[in-house]
């Protein structure tokens, strides 16, 4: 059993288990702040009746996603205790940025958001609403802060340090505002933040569109698809142009993530070609299968269809290279979910705009399902990051055209720790998480069961004409 091997598997089983919860609760919490915001301005009692029911939900969701990400803290210091060291200066300021300025924000207003309807006067809870969703939003600021950094590090240098007679490689910051700013970090943070919008649109869709299938809460249901539908559009929208950015700052900072994203083995002398998919093979050196568009790459990336996009034959000396067929599938994977989101919203607006959304069935219950499709988004989001940057835990800085510092993945993982002991972890953690899994997947379908709460005038059995017509 290969240590390494096993202690990358855990923390990826660990890390992707938690990115399942934090960005439903960020999409969440701007979709409670419309919720709230609408019912303090119109005062229809609608509108608070849905800011209870999805609180609740976001409040379920809050919880597993705080419970899922402090295994990953420990982890880096029992499993990555070398990679811990190496940027603890760096990562220590963000880490405890985040927990002052975020989690304390976050969690200290999360009692009267979940607690205080009847305690507190509507603005009060609003404000409280307003706070923990610009608490979850900085969270995922310094979070990603000191992911981007891994990516594209600056504002640090490399010094020697000296632990029990042993010299030690360790990055600490020397401008704590081009560690913050470096040059993948906006980018990334707006990548994330509308993932998590498209995220939070598609959950409130997927549960409104089941009540309106069986004909339960109706208005309830259909105020909320079209509010979440509203935010899906835009963001899906949004993040082809976020996309966009996203990838050319990639070809300039991380050209071999580029490589691998796209199957470039080889560098093309007439311009280089866009997959829309196919199988990459690193015994050929070629993409199978697969659909080429000549020239669009150099398009997006240059601006023109003939200077070429460098490929591994000329960037995997200095670089290395990533594993190329996970880091292409899970991008193309992303970049085809966000087109069918982008196709499939256009559509349902231009129907409501008709007036006959509701009425279409079969778009509805694809709704239903969709919100598996973007947390799959979200998840081939974080691999493609993730794997791609491989074979570096922390990238070496391009600095004058040269590659400098630098950490590879190798070298992150501690001297203590066994195989044995990582894959008993694993087993041990699949157990847990499998039964959190469980949990959530049943107090989900407890809430959603039992629906929001009804006001004085809503018939408890619901319109018996919408059951019949729904049957």
């Amino acid at each position: 059993m290969d240590v390494l091997l096993l202690s990358r598997l855990q923390f990826a089983f660990t890390i992707m288990f938690h990115y399942l919860f934090p960005p439903l609760t960020i999409g969440l919490g701007v979709i409670l702040v419309y919720l709230e915001g609408m019912y303090l301005r119109t005062k229809q009692p609608i509108y608070e009746q849905a800011a209870r029911f999805w609180t609740k939900i976001f409040g379920l969701n809050f919880a597993l996603g705080v419970v899922t990400g402090i295994v990953m803290e420990f982890e880096f210091g029992t499993n990555w205790a070398a990679y811990s060291r190496y940027v603890g200066d760096v990562f220590g300021s963000a880490l405890a940025a985040e927990g002052i300025f975020a989690f304390f924000l976050e969690s200290g207003f999360l009692s009267l958001l979940l607690f205080g309807w009847d305690r507190v006067g509507p603005k009060m809870h609003f404000f409280a609403t307003l706070m923990v969703c610009l608490g979850g939003i900085f969270s995922s600021v310094w979070i990603t802060i000191a992911n981007s950094w891994q990516q594209t590090p600056t504002g640090h240098e490399i010094r020697e340090v000296v632990i029990n007679g042993q010299t030690f490689e360790r990055a600490e910051i020397v401008d704590f505002w081009a560690m913050v700013f470096n040059p993948s970090t906006i980018d990334r943070l707006i990548h994330v933040w509308i993932g998590a919008f498209i995220l939070g649109a598609f959950f409130v869709m997927s549960i409104s569109a089941w009540y309106i299938l069986k004909g339960r809460h109706l208005e309830f249901a259909k105020r909320s698809f079209t509010g979440a539908l509203l935010l899906a559009t835009v963001s899906s929208l949004a993040q082809l142009v976020s996309g966009h950015s996203n990838a050319n700052m990639v070809a300039e900072y991380q050209p071999a993530k580029l490589a691998a994203m796209e199957g470039l083995y080889e560098t093309e002398e007439q311009g280089t070609g866009l997959y829309l998919f196919g199988w990459p093979d690193d015994e050929t050196g070629t993409v199978k299968y697969g659909i080429e568009i000549p020239g669009m790459l150099s398009f997006l990336v240059h601006g023109d269809f003939k200077t070429p996009v460098p490929g591994f034959d000329q960037l995997e000396d200095q670089w290395g290279r990533p594993p190329v067929w996970l880091t292409f599938q899970a991008y193309h994977l992303m970049i085809g979910i966000g087109s069918l989101f982008i196709a499939s919203t256009l559509f349902a607006c231009l129907l409501w705009y008709r007036g006959t959304l509701f009425e279409t069935r079969w778009l509805l219950w694809y709704f239903v399902f969709a919100v598996a499709l973007a947390f799959i988004a979200n998840e081939a989001g974080w691999v493609s990051a993730e794997v791609g940057r491989q074979p570096w835990i922390v990238a070496p800085s391009l600095i004058d055209g040269e590659l400098v510092g630098g950490l590879r993945t190798s070298e992150g993982l501690s001297e203590a720790v066994r195989a044995e002991q990582v894959l008993g972890s694993i087993i041990f953690f699949g157990f847990i998480y499998f039964l959190l899994f469980i949990l959530w997947v049943t107090l989900l379908h407890q809430k959603i069961s039992h629906g929001p709460e009804l006001s004085g005038d809503e018939d408890p059995y619901h319109d018996r004409a919408h059951i019949e017509k729904a049957v």
